[in-house]
């Protein structure tokens, strides 16, 4: 198990070691073409060391990589941090106040084409109203100044722009019964919140499920997870469980294979899309 900039910079390395081998060059040639020492190409490959966004974008270049969102994603995995990427990625005006790890998971977030999630605590994040993120923030950082609770709930709603997109996120969510049945902020809090989300789950681009009491024990026990997949690069999935300070990355084929086969399997136990619509539409009525 790998921290975020671990993932990304192996993730990295790999696909520009791909795009190497596809274009007939060798790292020595690479090198001199761009005049580097051998060595930087070999680090960068290996996820040795982080490579800066302007040595991707030397390399891209070399390699005749054009294609605009590959270039993005390849910039999100480099980690951005110049002045340059701050004026499109807007979670660095929030850098003081973001742990790297979750600054890392946004970025990912901002790039994925999908997200398969399951929840067992609270309705995920991406779904949550400004009154519940303000809840679920002070519940879990307790004596947390209101001025950075505000940040934080900002942050936030400015992720959800991700299913508002062109193209959106696509949504995989499977939501244990005990999320909706917890009122995180009282009971008017949760009733708009349960009606905020049969609202999302009439959308095309997202599924959501309800996993009932009645499903019994469940490979789910063990605890929430989320999983990115990436457009236009194979075998980049990365596994993502979260705690309480911070979030651990999974990104090897065993796991990514356990995980996506956890997620298949909760998907058949839980309510199919249409049934957990009307379920969420009539506990919404009745809160």
């Amino acid at each position: 198990m790998k921290y975020g900039p671990a993932v990304r910079r192996r993730k990295l390395g790999a696909e520009l070691r791909a795009l190497r081998d596809r274009a007939g060059l060798t790292s020595g040639e690479v090198a001199q073409l761009v005049g580097w020492h051998q060595s930087k190409v070999s680090r960068i490959e290996t996820g040795a060391s982080n490579a800066k966004p302007a040595d991707v974008g030397v390399l891209l270049d070399t390699y005749d990589v054009r294609d605009p969102q590959l270039r993005a994603l390849f910039e999100a995995l480099a980690g951005a941090d110049g002045e340059g990427a701050a004026r499109h990625q807007w979670w660095h005006a929030y850098k003081g106040l973001l742990p790297p790890e979750y600054r890392d998971f946004i970025s990912l977030e901002s790039q994925a084409c999908r997200v398969r999630t399951l929840e067992t605590a609270v309705v995920p994040g991406l779904l949550q109203t400004p009154e519940y993120a303000r809840a679920v923030t002070r519940a879990a950082l307790d004596g947390l100044p209101e001025g950075q609770v505000d940040e934080l709930v900002q942050v936030r709603l400015a992720r959800q722009d991700v299913l508002r997109g062109e193209p959106p996120l696509e949504l995989s969510a499977v939501i244990d019964e005990a999320v909706l049945r917890r009122p995180v902020g009282g009971y008017g809090v949760m009733g708009r919140q349960l009606r905020r989300l049969a609202e999302v789950a009439r959308l095309p681009h997202v599924s959501l499920q309800v996993l009932p009491f009645a499903a019994g024990g469940h490979v789910g026990l063990t605890g929430p997870f989320l999983i990115f997949s990436f457009p236009n690069i194979a075998d980049l999935d990365v596994v993502v469980l979260d705690h309480l300070t911070s979030s651990l990355y999974l990104e090897r084929k065993e796991d990514l294979k356990a995980y996506s086969e956890a997620f298949n399997s909760l998907q058949e136990q839980a309510l199919s899309t249409e049934d957990s619509l009307e379920y969420l539409t009539g506990i919404g009525e009745g809160t």
